[in-house]
C-alpha cells in the first residue's frame, strides 16, 4: 500500500514511516521541516518519495497524493506553545492544513485517513466523587494554583476526587488553543468522511515519548524538557507538586498502532470517523517520570518547583481497551524500559 505520511520527517511521523516500510508498504513523506519541530537535521527516512512542502500548499499536496491509497496525517504544531499569541499559527498549521489536505484527498479520490489525534481534547480526565459519582470539574483557578491547591474538587460539594481512566465516550472539553485545534481536526475529518464516503480514524495519542523527540523548543513535550535538562547536567524542574497523572506511551508503540489501523481501514464503515485512545494503560505521575529519567541518566535528581501553567490539566490517563478489543493493539514497551532507553539518547540531535 502506498501511504502519504504528512509530517513524516518528524518525531512520530518518522517512526511511522519506518514501521510502514518494515511491513512492506510504500510510504511517501510530505514535511515542511518547521523549526519548532526540527531543532536538528531530520533523520533519513525510508520513503518512496520525499516532498519538502507545507501541508497548507494545495499544489504540493495534490502532487504528493499521486498513486496514494491512504493518508496518515501527522503534520501539526504541538504542545502548549509560549502564549496565546501562538493561536493563529496553531489554527493555520493544524486546522487550515487539515482542511487543505482533506479537500485535496476528496479531489484525488483518496478515501482512507488516519489522523494524529490527542488526549488533550478531553480537558481534565475522569473523576469520581464518593457522594456524587462521575463529575466534571471546571478549569482550575489561578488563585487555587497560587495557594498550592492543585487537585480539582467536586463541583457539587467540594470534596476530594478520585481520578480514573478516560474512555472515548467522554465529552470533549478542550482547554487551550492546541486542544481546540486538535478537536477541530477531528470535526473536519468527520465532515470529509461523510461528504466523500471516506473511512477515517483518529488515534488520540497520550504522552508520546522516545527516540527522536525534538528538544530545546517551547513546543516539545515534558519528557523532552526533562531529558534536555539532564543532558546539560541540570536537575529536571517538575511543575506543581509532581503528582500530575499521565499516560506515557512509547513512540514505537504509537507507530505500530498507526500501521495496524492503516491495514484495517478497508474493512471499516465508510462515512464515519472512529476514535481510539492510544496509551500505555499504565498511568504514572510526572514526578515519577522525572525520577525514572534521572535515575537512568545518573542524576541529578528532579526538583519540584511548585510552578504551574494555566491551561495545563491535573490528571489525564487513558483507557485504550477499545483499540485493543477491536484491533488487537497493545503497548509493548514498558515504562521502565522506555525511560531507560530515552535517558541514554533519545533526543534528536543529542
Amino acid at each position: 500500500m502506498r501511504v502519504l505520511v504528512t509530517g513524516g520527517a518528524g518525531f512520530i511521523g518518522s517512526h511511522i514511516v519506518t514501521a510502514l516500510a518494515a511491513r512492506g508498504h510504500e510510504p511517501v513523506v510530505l514535511d515542511a521541516l518547521l523549526p519548532s519541530a526540527h531543532t536538528a537535521a531530520p533523520p533519513p527516512v525510508a520513503a518512496a518519495d520525499w516532498i519538502h512542502a507545507d501541508v497548507r500548499d494545495g499544489h504540493a499536496v495534490v502532487r504528493a497524493l499521486r498513486g496514494v491509497e491512504a493518508v496518515c496525517h501527522q503534520a501539526a504544531m504541538v504542545g502548549l506553545g509560549k502564549d496565546f499569541a501562538d493561536a493563529p499559527a496553531y489554527v493555520s498549521s493544524n486546522d487550515l492544513g487539515t482542511a487543505v489536505l482533506l479537500a485535496s484527498m476528496a479531489e484525488a479520490g483518496v478515501r482512507e485517513l488516519v489522523l494524529a489525534g490527542s488526549m488533550v481534547v478531553y480537558g481534565e480526565g475522569r473523576y469520581d466523587c464518593a457522594l456524587h459519582g462521575r463529575v466534571r470539574p471546571g478549569p482550575r483557578a489561578a488563585a487555587d494554583l497560587d495557594a498550592v491547591r492543585f487537585e480539582p474538587v467536586c463541583p457539587c460539594c467540594g470534596a476530594e476526587l478520585v481520578p480514573g481512566l478516560v474512555d472515548e465516550d467522554a465529552p470533549a472539553d478542550p482547554r487551550n488553543v492546541y486542544a481546540a485545534t486538535k478537536l477541530a481536526q477531528e470535526h473536519l475529518s468527520a465532515a470529509w468522511a461523510r461528504a466523500s464516503g471516506g473511512r477515517a480514524v483518529s488515534l488520540r495519542y497520550h504522552n508520546v515519548y522516545g527516540p527522536g523527540m525534538p528538544h530545546d523548543t517551547p513546543y516539545a513535550g515534558v519528557a523532552s524538557f526533562f531529558r534536555s535538562a539532564l543532558a546539560r547536567g541540570e536537575a529536571p524542574k517538575v511543575f506543581e507538586d509532581g503528582g500530575q497523572r499521565r499516560d506515557f506511551v512509547h513512540v514505537r508503540d504509537v507507530a505500530a498502532a498507526n500501521v495496524m489501523v492503516l491495514e484495517a481501514l478497508a474493512g471499516r464503515e465508510p462515512g464515519v470517523l472512529s476514535v481510539f485512545n492510544t496509551g500505555s494503560g499504565e498511568p504514572h505521575t510526572v514526578g515519577e517520570m522525572a525520577t525514572a529519567l534521572a535515575l537512568a541518566h545518573g542524576g541529578p535528581e528532579p526538583v519540584v518547583t511548585g510552578e504551574y501553567r494555566l491551561g495545563d490539566v491535573r490528571h489525564i490517563t487513558a483507557s485504550s481497551r477499545r483499540l485493543t478489543g477491536e484491533l488487537g493493539w497493545r503497548a509493548e514497551v514498558g515504562f521502565a524500559e522506555g525511560m531507560t532507553e530515552f535517558a541514554h539518547g533519545g533526543l534528536r540531535g543529542s
